[in-house]
């Protein structure tokens, strides 16, 4: 994995599990491993989106796909993530594990690595239901993620507590995919914020 100081390494834990998604908002930004964020807790906000919080269960733990995000890609990956009203970003480490048939995977290496990652700090809480076109997005990344080698049993045990393996606006989650635009009216700027998406 390669990184210059004009990059950042992201980890993508909901909707951006999906490669197709992510080469589309970030074309430029090469997907490069897995990534284990340890002693945190995956849900949907009340927004009806993935979200992250820091848990007290030492067992709970968040699986993304990890991408090398050039600055432009990273800009536009802002907006589509609505930072900052959505979404606020945060460096964390988290363990990388090099993608199948990379020469860092073929030497073994697994490294902890500060990555960026998008975290709303205002709706931390879960227990809520994906919005319908999440559904379908978060089915086709969690295809991806398993392909590339999230385990299993975090995907049952996690992921389908909140996303049925069926289900969801095809049509809409294919536009979201490109440039997302919040339709809803959900994302609204809390004030003395602007929200440019």
């Amino acid at each position: 994995m390669s990184s210059t100081s004009t990059s950042h390494i992201y980890f993508g834990y909901g909707s951006n599990l999906w490669l197709d998604q992510m080469s589309r908002r970030c074309p430029s930004s090469p997907y490069t491993g897995i990534g284990l964020l340890r002693g945190y807790k995956w849900f949907i906000n009340a927004r009806g989106y993935a979200n992250i919080a820091p848990s007290s269960n030492p067992s709970d733990e968040v699986w993304g796909l990890i991408y090398d995000l050039t600055p432009k890609d990273e800009a536009q990956l802002d907006i589509n993530e609505g930072v900052p009203v959505a979404y606020e970003k945060r460096v964390i480490p988290v363990l990388f594990t090099p993608k199948k048939g990379s020469e860092e995977e073929e030497k073994k290496r697994e490294v902890v690595v500060d990555m960026l990652v998008y975290i709303d700090f205002r709706r931390n809480k879960g227990g809520y239901k994906p919005r319908e076109e999440y559904i379908h997005r978060m089915n086709m990344g969690i295809k991806d993620a398993l392909k590339e080698g999230v385990p299993k049993e975090y995907v049952e045990e996690v992921l389908r507590e909140y996303i049925p393996e069926e289900g969801g606006d095809e049509e809409l989650a294919r536009r979201q995919a490109g440039l997302f635009r919040d339709e809803s009216g959900v994302i609204e700027p809390v004030e003395g914020e602007v929200f440019l998406g």
